[in-house]
């Protein structure tokens, strides 16, 4: 039985109560002449206990069914808010026009609201910090795996290869010259293989265990990367680094892309001559790169290579633009350009 219903009978029924007492209260008071008079009287043609009956109910029925939709309205409302997954939405607040017990009624929902809230914004945060933790426990278990790599790498294949190198040039050092010249090709051609697979180790390396800042500056972070590759490589390696303060999210990057710069032109460049350039011009941060190697196609080269869009990524996440320029037979130029606008602010 719904509420309105409900109303109804409660109305209907309180009024023939009403109507039963008050009626054997005015007829015990005063008692008619006749009890005939009472059944042959008429009101608008209609017999008067007939008429008092129906009217008794019709105002039973009228105010049964006010009574009902104003309780449904209540509670209909009510239900909307509860159902509306609203949870900032305060029931206490939209109650303030109910009854006394709807209000109250809407004040408890409100409270467990309020609980419901906080434990959504407890399990928010535990989801949170958990996810990071994870995150930061899987980086570990990787830097320590690409370290235990990259010193396994280093400490059988890469001295194999020097190894190699050493037995080969001392093979080459007690040859004759008038020897076989095709062996004597076969023999170039072994240790230009050894050295290039050298390179592609250095370069792996780097990839696998790349030098970090910690408490350098970038300048100092270069120097140090360039001074150690000096003595690696065959390569002439030169450098011009300007003296300024940068943010340390900015002189992070921009070293990650020096480093990937450094490892793609050890694999691929076969260059006679590197250069690096820090510069400060005109509010900007130039870092450049230059080779002579072989070059490569650009464009082709941008879908396929995780190392250029990896720079590219890391030049955009700090405001910066990279350009690389590279023609083949002639050598490489890669340049990122930075605004110094944080560093702007920070000064004024």
């Amino acid at each position: 039985m719904s509420i309105i219903q409900r109303q109804i009978l409660w109305g209907m029924s309180i009024a023939l109560i009403l109507l039963l007492f008050t009626s054997g209260a005015f007829l015990l008071v005063f008692p008619p002449d006749s009890w005939n008079d009472i059944w042959e009287k008429q009101v608008l043609d209609i017999p008067f206990v007939l008429f008092l009956v129906s009217a008794d109910v019709a105002i039973g029925l009228f105010f049964g069914v006010m009574s009902g939709y104003s309780w449904r309205k209540q509670f209909n409302a009510l239900d909307g808010i509860i159902h509306s997954g609203d949870k900032n939405k305060e029931l206490e607040r939209e109650s303030s026009g109910f009854y006394e017990e709807i209000h109250s009624l809407g004040a408890k929902i409100t409270n467990v609201q309020n609980k419901l809230k906080e434990q959504i914004r407890l399990s928010q945060k535990l989801v949170t910090e958990q996810a990071e933790d994870q995150h930061s426990r899987v980086q570990a278990v990787i830097a320590d795996e690409r370290n235990r790599l990259a010193r396994e790498l280093h400490d059988s294949v890469s001295q194999q290869l020097f190894a190699a190198s050493m037995l080969l040039s001392a093979i080459n050092e007690r040859r004759q010259p008038e020897g076989d010249p095709i062996e004597s090709k076969q023999l170039k051609l072994v240790e230009e293989t050894i050295h290039q697979s050298q390179l592609e180790m250095r370069a792996l390396l780097l990839h696998l265990r790349p030098a970090a800042l910690k408490d350098k500056t970038l300048k100092e972070g270069i120097m140090e990367l360039l001074s150690e590759l000096v003595h690696k490589v065959e390569m002439k390696i030169t450098w011009k680094l300007e003296e300024f303060s940068l943010d340390k999210g900015i002189e992070d990057h921009l070293f990650r892309i020096l480093q990937e710069s450094v490892s793609n032109t050890l694999r691929h460049a076969k260059a006679s001559n590197f250069d690096v350039q820090l510069l400060h011009r005109e509010q900007y941060v130039i870092l450049r790169v230059m080779d002579d190697g072989i070059g490569f196609d650009v464009e082709e080269s941008k879908t396929g290579s995780y190392g250029l869009q990896n720079m590219q990524e890391r030049a955009a996440e700090i405001g910066g633009q990279l350009k690389i320029v590279s023609l083949q037979q002639k050598g490489t130029r890669l340049e990122v350009k930075v605004p110094m606008i944080l560093d702007m602010e920070a000064k004024a």
